[in-house]
């Protein structure tokens, strides 16, 4: 009924209200949010800059190459107990469409010598950031103060490899964008080796790791990285809880539950890479992306277990998922058309409530078609839980493959 629909539309904008687009977001009445004309215009709903000069890339760094270090400062350590030196970087990186842009990782190195054999191996650690804010990336969340989601970086740090950190979301912060974030992740692993006062060397063995938009980051990289950077010395990926294919996600996140709020996010970022997508919105999706720019994943959660708001509300397309625009979207960031060179630890949860076990079956079963060596473990339980039980396990990959010995070929083990 037209009714009820123009309820749930007005429950929209009472929603952005009341949970709030964080930093920087423009509190104003109910009622002039309502009746105030509509700014329909992308930079809108692009992230709050943070006005510091660290982040905007000199002039001209369009000509450098991928991975060249714009930039570099003395970065955070967080809650670090292995103690560290921290070099935060700017690093020349490419988008989803192959654009020049700016990114930031953060690398941390043990101030105990490496006792060899070989350089020291780094591990690109990869946060599931799943935010839309600058404040929400993990540059920022370093320098702030402990942080929980870089809690598990502590055991490759106390095993002594360096440890990368990289804002794969990228200047956009676009969350849930493949490319950015495989681009991202490669360019700031070629920054950190290339420059041994960091500690590292070009041949330094590298393993990508990450959950859950973490995941995203990772199983990208490994898969872009034999064609957009082969020298890099990567041994292997090691990923769980991965979202390889957004269109399952429709069904289980889709205005279903409190993880509306994080899919309404991932298809913000997303359209921040692919712009197009934005004049697809209708009042209310442009009032949602204006006030949602720079909230965190604790704001997108509170927002789907206030009002698990359907993606359809946002748009007046009839079928959103036959736009072609939405279709290439789709098809640009469904992980598996392309495969790593490197083995793969992949890994999920069997009762997975949001993330369904069948995307990552497709992954595993897309790669091995292409060759590819894939430990692939199912865990009890659902997300979180999965995530916590493979801790050990995933850690004990990526020993395995910084020391050469990864899988042999594809099997798959229920635990």
């Amino acid at each position: 009924m037209w009714w009820r629909k123009a309820a749930r539309s007005a429950a929209v904008v009472v929603v952005v209200l009341c949970v709030g687009g964080g930093a920087g977001a423009e509190a104003v009445p109910l009622e002039d949010l309502l009746t105030r004309p509509v700014v329909r215009d992308p930079a809108t709903a692009m992230p709050t800059p943070l006005g510091d000069s660290f982040y905007q890339p000199p002039p001209g760094f369009e000509d450098t190459a991928p991975g060249t270090v714009l930039a570099s400062r003395v970065g955070g350590i967080g809650l670090t107990l292995t103690p560290v030196t921290s070099t935060e970087l700017l690093i020349r990186s490419t988008d989803s469409k192959d654009r020049p842009v700016a990114v930031v990782a953060t690398l941390l190195v043990p101030q105990a010598p490496w006792p060899g054999p070989g350089p020291r191996p780094v591990v690109a650690f990869n946060v599931a950031i799943d935010s839309l804010g600058h404040t929400c990336a993990p540059s920022y969340q370093l320098r702030s103060g402990p942080s929980a989601d870089l809690m598990a970086a502590q055991i490759p740090l106390a095993k002594n490899y360096a440890v990368l950190v990289t804002d794969h979301q990228g200047p956009r912060q676009a969350y849930a964008a493949g490319r950015m974030a495989g681009h991202a992740v490669l360019d700031s692993l070629r920054g950190a080796v290339g420059h041994p006062e960091l500690g590292l060397r070009p041949d330094s063995p590298a393993v990508v790791t990450g959950y859950s938009g973490g995941a995203i980051a990772s199983g990208w990289a490994a898969q872009l990285a034999p064609d957009y950077a082969p020298e890099l010395e990567l041994v292997g990926a090691v990923f769980g809880g991965v979202p390889a294919d957004f269109e399952l996600l429709l069904h289980t996140m889709n205005g279903r539950n409190a993880a509306a709020g994080v899919f309404l996010a991932a298809a913000l970022g997303v359209a921040r890479e692919y712009p197009d997508m934005m004049w697809m919105f209708n009042d209310n999706g442009w009032r949602l992306a204006q006030n949602f720019k720079n909230l965190c994943f604790p704001g997108e959660a509170a927002l789907g277990a206030v009002m698990p708001v359907p993606a359809e509300l946002l748009t007046d397309a009839p079928d959103p998922l036959a736009d072609p625009v939405v279709q290439r979207m789709l098809a640009d960031n469904r992980m598996g058309a392309t495969a790593p060179r490197v083995p793969v630890y992949l890994y999920h949860g069997t009762h997975e409530l949001w993330i369904p076990l069948e995307g990552a079956q497709r992954l595993y079963d897309d790669w091995c078609a292409h060759g590819v060596q894939v430990q692939f473990d199912v865990y009890p339980g659902e997300h979180i839980v999965a995530g916590a039980l493979a801790i050990p396990e995933a850690n004990a990959w990526i020993d395995r493959m910084l020391a050469g010995n990864g899988p042999n070929d594809c099997a798959k083990s229920w635990r």
